[in-house]
C-alpha cells in the first residue's frame, strides 16, 4: 500500500546556505516492496526522524520513494541504513529504534559493506535460533561473531549492554540445535552470596538460581520456553555456578562463564582446565566490575587473558562504551564512569 509522508510539509531539519558548510548532496531510494514500508518507516515515520536527528539529513517520502538531502557523508551513510533497514525487514527480522540505532552506528565502518547492504561477495554475519535471526549491533559485535565460529576459547571483555554473553547464549542454543555440540553449560560465580547463601530460603537451585537469571533471561529470548524447559530437565542445557564445575570434563559442550571478573585465579584455572573434546567455552566479564570479596584478591579473568592472550585457538575480543547496544543512555553513563575512573 502506497504511504504518503507528511512529514515533507514540515520538516525536521532544515539546512540555510552556508558557504563554510559540508558539500550538499542528494539521494533517491526506490524500494519495490511496499508491503514493508510502514513498518521501514516506523509508527509516525519515528524511524526516518531517528535517522534524520543522528545524521542531520532531512528525508521526504512519497510512495515507495525516499529522497535524502544534506551533507554528502551523511546522505551516503542515510542511504545505506535504509538499505539495511530494508533489508532486515525482508528476511523477517524486526527492526525497532536499537535496531536502527545499530544500523546508524555501524554506517561509519567499513565492515558496513556486506553486513546489511545485501552484498554477496560477503556473506552476512548473523546467528540464527528457533525464536529469531541475530545480527550484529556494532562493528565489535562483527568480530565477536566470528571469533564464536572460529575460535575455540574467545575471551569477551567489556562492559555490561554490549551483548557478550546473549551472542554467546545465540551461537550455543544455534549450535545445539544444528546438533554440532551435544550440551550447552552455562556457569557463573555466586560471589554476592558469599557464605551467606546458606542463609537463603529454599534448596540450592533456589539458593543460586536468582544470580543466575541473566542466563536463563537470554536463554528464553533464543529458544521457546517448552523446549528449555525440556533441555534443562533432560541435561542438554545446564545452568550452575562455577563451584559445580570442578572435577568434570566438558566435552561435546558449549561452555560460557558469565560475570567472569569475579573468579580469582584459583577458579579460574579450574574452569579452563574442564575443556574437552569437540567443546567450545566462552568467558564473558568486565574487567573494571571486580566484586570478589576481600578486595586485594586478583581478578582471575585479568589474570587468565595476560597468561593466554595470543595462543592458537584463543580468541579476544575488547568492547567498549560506544559498543553498548541498550538505551543510548547506558553507552553515555559507562563512559561517564569509564572517564571518572581514569
Amino acid at each position: 500500500m502506497s504511504r504518503k509522508n507528511t512529514r515533507a510539509e514540515s520538516p525536521v531539519h532544515r539546512h540555510p546556505a552556508d558557504n563554510a558548510a559540508p558539500r550538499r548532496s542528494r539521494a533517491e531510494l526506490e524500494f519495490d516492496e511496499q508491503t514493508v514500508l510502514g513498518a521501514l518507516f516506523g509508527q509516525f515515520d519515528a524511524n526516518l526522524v531517528q535517522l534524520e536527528n543522528r545524521l542531520g539529513v532531512y528525508i521526504s517520502a512519497r510512495g515507495n520513494r525516499i529522497q535524502i538531502d544534506g551533507p554528502e557523508d551523511s546522505v551516503a551513510r542515510a542511504r545505506d541504513v535504509l538499505k539495511g533497514m530494508h533489508l532486515r525487514l525482508m528476511e523477517g527480522q524486526e527492526l525497532d529504534s536499537g535496531a536502527v540505532e545499530a544500523l546508524i552506528a555501524m554506517s561509519s565502518e567499513p565492515t558496513l559493506d556486506g553486513i546489511i547492504s545485501g552484498d554477496t561477495k560477503s556473506p552476512a554475519v548473523m546467528i540464527r535460533t528457533r525464536r529469531k535471526t541475530i545480527v550484529p549491533r556494532s562493528a565489535t559485535q562483527i568480530d565477536y561473531m566470528k571469533a564464536l565460529v572460529r575460535d575455540d576459547m574467545i575471551f569477551a571483555l567489556g562492559p555490561a549492554g554490549t551483548g557478550k554473553t546473549y551472542l554467546a547464549v545465540a551461537q550455543a542454543v544455534s549450535q545445539l540445535i544444528s546438533g554440532s555440540v551435544q550440551r550447552l553449560i552455562l556457569s557463573r560465580p555466586a560471589v554476592e552470596a558469599g557464605e551467606r547463601l546458606g542463609f537463603l530460603p529454599g534448596d540450592m537451585k533456589e539458593k543460586v538460581d536468582p544470580y543466575l537469571r541473566p542466563l536463563y533471561d537470554a536463554l528464553y529470548d533464543c529458544m521457546p520456553p517448552e523446549q528449555v524447559e525440556r533441555r534443562l530437565a533432560s541435561g542438554e542445557i545446564e545452568i550452575a555456578p562455577i563451584a559445580f564445575m570442578r572435577g568434570r570434563t566438558l566435552a561435546d559442550a558449549f561452555v560460557i562463564l558469565d560475570e567472569a571478573q569475579n573468579t580469582t585465579r584459583e577458579q579460574m584455572k579450574m574452569f579452563l582446565t574442564r575443556f574437552g573434546q569437540n567443546s567450545r567455552m566462552v568467558i564473558c566479564g568486565d574487567p573494571k566490575q571486580v566484586d570478589i570479596p576481600g578486595g586485594d584478591r586478583m581478578s582471575g579473568l585479568a589474570d587468565a587473558v595476560g597468561r593466554l592472550e595470543g595462543i592458537e585457538g584463543i580468541g579476544t575480543i575488547r568492547f567498549t562504551a560506544a559498543d553498548v547496544v541498550r538505551h543510548p543512555i547506558v553507552g553515555r553513563i559507562v563512559e561517564a564512569y569509564e572517564g571518572k575512573a581514569e
